[in-house]
């Protein structure tokens, strides 16, 4: 998936600048995709280029205008193509699963080292996630389906989260059963 896409699926739901871009792909889409404000900006700049956004200079008093960005109508039927497509799923390359099958080279206090940063990132981003949901989520049942859908995507980096902790639980009493010492 493309910066492109997360990009025009943020511009559907309203016009923005590319501040308010950054913000919202790192606040409220945080779970499903993260750009910088140089990848934002550099991304719009091709968008224009590909006349899939237009903006608008909106004057500030004592500040530079600001541009705030909108779908064109090619825009709209790129993102509508695009969400249409059957997409594959990312593959998995993960350093801590892979470890798991040298487990036997894994002394037990360094496997608990580990585990215990992961955790510790694994419910930040959790109450993270959770503060989100309270945020834009609070009443989703009367919500129209756009929105319904976007808190389906937040409940899966929820859940994920949620998982990998209840996992490493599983990991810990593993490891605890059968400590590995020295070398």
């Amino acid at each position: 998936m493309a910066l492109k896409f997360a990009l025009l699926s943020c511009l559907h739901e309203s016009p923005a600048t590319g501040y308010e871009l950054t913000q919202t792909l790192k606040e409220r889409m945080g779970n499903v995709w993260n750009s910088s404000h140089q990848q934002t900006y550099r991304e719009l700049a091709r968008l224009l280029d590909e006349e899939c956004v237009t903006f608008e200079d909106v004057p500030q008093t004592g500040k530079p205008d600001r541009k705030v960005y909108s779908l064109t109508d090619l825009g709209r039927r790129e993102l509508a193509e695009w969400v249409n497509t059957p997409s594959s799923r990312p593959k998995v390359r993960d350093p801590l699963l892979l470890k798991l099958f040298a487990g036997d080279f894994w002394e037990s206090a360094n496997l608990e080292e580990e585990l215990a940063v992961h955790r510790i990132e694994w419910q930040a981003t959790l109450d993270k996630y959770l503060a989100i949901e309270a945020r834009y989520f609070s009443a989703p049942e009367g919500m129209p389906r756009h929105y319904r859908l976007q808190h389906m995507a937040l409940r899966r980096g929820i859940e994920v989260n949620r998982s990998w902790l209840a996992w490493s639980e599983e990991v810990l009493a593993v490891n605890q059963a059968n400590p590995k010492t020295g070398r």
